[in-house]
């Protein structure tokens, strides 16, 4: 009897410790979301673009899906690519990770700051950095010459 009240216990307090981080973590959910994609070249000789986006315009994901009703008949053919497309944004311009002579650490440091300072003004304005993903497609070779490194920043207030 003892043991089964002991168990029942246990069960009882895990249930509500469960609980009140369930709780806690609904409250911690953010209520928008902001992300700024950072793209910077990795093409040689400096002929290659590097950017900070940050969109301006507000979009509703739900205008540009469809539903499908047995797997494999689509809808997506009725959404034209054109309206996705967002007008507004803020171009930052970056410097690329190779110049003439190979990879410029001047121009990673450079990169670095003003990034700092986007991410700075981001706080300013209340946002709070959430998360961070990256991604490379690099130069695969001689016959290559091609190659990004994309950096997403996602804020949330």
């Amino acid at each position: 009897m003892k043991k089964t009240l002991l168990i029942f216990g246990l069960c009882v307090l895990t249930s509500l410790a469960v609980f009140a981080q369930d709780s806690e973590s609904q409250a911690a959910y953010p209520g928008e979301f902001k992300i700024v994609t950072i793209v910077e070249s990795i093409v040689p000789m400096g002929l290659g673009r590097s950017r900070i986006i940050d969109s301006k315009t507000e979009v509703d994901a739900s205008l540009f899906a469809t539903d499908r009703t047995d797997g494999k008949k689509s809808d997506q053919n009725e959404i034209s690519r054109k309206d996705i497309k967002v007008d507004e944004l803020e171009e930052t311009k970056l410097l690329n990770f190779f110049s003439a002579t190979g990879i410029n650490f001047q121009n990673i440091a450079s990169n670095d700051a003003v990034i700092s300072s986007k991410i700075n003004a981001m706080l300013a304005q209340g946002w709070k950095l959430s998360y961070v993903t990256s991604g490379v497609e690099s130069n695969s070779g001689s016959e290559d010459g091609q190659g990004i490194f994309i950096t997403r920043l996602f804020f949330s207030k």
